[in-house]
Formats: C-alpha cells, sequence, structure tokens
C-alpha cells in the first residue's frame, strides 16, 4: 500500500522534510542557547548589582582583565577626575533615543588610573554631532563607587575631536600620557561629593529572560509538524489509491457481465404445442364425415 513511498517523488518529499526539520532543531537550539547566556546575564545582575561595594585594592586585577562572572560588581575607589581627559561616546542610545556617553579617566590615590563612565547625554540641538553641555565631574578628592564593565571592541570609524567611536580602552589610552587599565572599566553608580548638573544616570538592567524558550520550543514544534505533515499526506494517498483500485476492479466485473451472451430459452415441450389453422381445418372435415 506505501510502495510509492520509494517514488523518487515522495523520496524527495521525505528529504525536504529532514531538511526542514533539522533547520527548526538548530534555530531550537539557537534560541536555547541565546536563553542561556541571558540567564547568565541576569543571574551577573542578581548577584553583583546591589551588593555591597568592594574595595579597589581588593577587586584592581579585575580592571587588567575581567573575569565576566564580575561585571556589574560595586567597586569604591578614591582618587580625583582627571577632566583633561573627559571624552564623549558617539551613538549610545538610551530608551530608544541617540546621545552620548561621558567617560573620564580616575586617578586614584595609589597611583592607578581606571575609566569611569558618568552617564547619558542626549544628542544637542546647538551644534550638530555634538551634546549642547557635558557637565563636569566634581573636582579635588572624590570617592567613586561604578561597576565593572569590560572594554569594548574597537569600531572602525572616526570622531571629531573630544569624541570617542566607542568605549575602547586601548585607543583611549592611547590618548592619554599616563597608563589606564584597559580591561575594564567603571559605570558610575554614586560619587561623593556629588555635583549638579549630572549626566542621565544608566537604568537597571532588565532582568526578564524575554521570549527566547517560547520560540525555541515553537521551532522544535515545527520540525515535528513537519514528519506529521508528511505523514497525513502519505496515508492520504494511500487511501486515495485504495479507493481507486476498489473502483477500478467494479468496472472490470460490469464490463465482464455486458459482454457475456444471453441464454436460450430451452424449447417448449411439443405436448403443449397449439395446433397450426390447418390441422384445425382437417380436423373439423373428419367431424362433419366429408
Amino acid at each position: 500500500m506505501y510502495r510509492f513511498l520509494f517514488s523518487s517523488k515522495w523520496l524527495g518529499y521525505f528529504v525536504l522534510a529532514v531538511i526542514f526539520a533539522t533547520a527548526c532543531v538548530f534555530l531550537g537550539r539557537w534560541q536555547m542557547d541565546r536563553r542561556a547566556e541571558t540567564l547568565a546575564e541576569i543571574n551577573r545582575v542578581v548577584s553583583n548589582y546591589s551588593a555591597t561595594p568592594v574595595p579597589f585594592a581588593d577587586i584592581k586585577d579585575q580592571f587588567h582583565t575581567l573575569d565576566p562572572e564580575r561585571e556589574w560588581t560595586q567597586v569604591e575607589l578614591r582618587g580625583s577626575y582627571d577632566l583633561n581627559g573627559q571624552r564623549v561616546v558617539r551613538n549610545r542610545p538610551l530608551n530608544g533615543q541617540p546621545g552620548y556617553d561621558v567617560v573620564v579617566p580616575f586617578r586614584l590615590s595609589t597611583g592607578e588610573a581606571v575609566v569611569i563612565d558618568r552617564g547619558w547625554l542626549p544628542i544637542g540641538n546647538n551644534t550638530p554631532g555634538r551634546p549642547d553641555v557635558v557637565p563636569a565631574p566634581p573636582v579635588g578628592e572624590v570617592t567613586v563607587v561604578a561597576r565593572l564593565k569590560p572594554t569594548e571592541p574597537k569600531l572602525d570609524r572616526g570622531a571629531v575631536d573630544g569624541q570617542l567611536p566607542s568605549i575602547d580602552l586601548a585607543s583611549f589610552a592611547s590618548e592619554l600620557p599616563y597608563p589606564v587599565a584597559t580591561g575594564a572599566y567603571g559605570q558610575l553608580a554614586s560619587e561623593d561629593p556629588a555635583v549638579q548638573p549630572m549626566p542621565t544616570p544608566f537604568p537597571k538592567p532588565a532582568t526578564e529572560e524575554g521570549t527566547h524558550l517560547s520560540y525555541s520550543l515553537q521551532w522544535f514544534a515545527f520540525g515535528v509538524l513537519m514528519f506529521i505533515g508528511f505523514g497525513y499526506a502519505a496515508r492520504q494517498q494511500a487511501r486515495n489509491a485504495a479507493i481507486d483500485a476498489e473502483e477500478d476492479e467494479e468496472g472490470e466485473d460490469e464490463v465482464i457481465a455486458v459482454s457475456s451472451p444471453p441464454k436460450r430459452r430451452a424449447p417448449a415441450n411439443r405436448k403443449n404445442k397449439r395446433p397450426t389453422s390447418e390441422e384445425e381445418e382437417d380436423a373439423i372435415l373428419d367431424a362433419q364425415g366429408y
């Protein structure tokens, strides 16, 4: 009944089903991998974002080589900002609005230097390509609490004087007359003493895992449904073939019945045969004595 499955057409259908299902499994696993990355990021935020700040001396190595598990860790630093080294970073959208980040070198009292991202600024209206105002950091000795963030990749695009295309710490350090840690920077959480005005502080990262799990399940379901559809189509083909075969057999029986000759009736018994008119006349003449 299912011999047609070995035909070239149905084998082609099966190969297409396998390819489609394989693609669905690949996409489903990709969504699962993205979910795992999101969950790891959420775990880092939950564990480190609001934890007690760690003194710089206990974690200074992370500014040179950041362990991904220490991202968002709060660090307490004491020193002063270098206003001459202040830069704005281009193309930094926040909540769907274009703008800039403000990064400033921070020279610790121990002699080391790190980069602090003080916050976000909207695009300006006065001069194209520049913010209208860049708030200055506090002057003198400052106590800063900042969260660790990894250095960003270098972007092959230019920037006007006083701006950076990304927070690529190695490129930024090359513009400064003193060494700066290039493995991580600090995203500002608080300053003491505080000043006004301030750049817009960064919002807390989202801790929702999103739709990766539902998308992955949908892709796996699509792969299974492809084989269910293939099986249903094969079953329908087999049923239609069986119905056609049954109709062909009935048609052959009718043709045989029509082509057969009709049966001849047996001759009637002569005892019951009716006399002809000539015999009747002879009988009448005999009765009259002729």
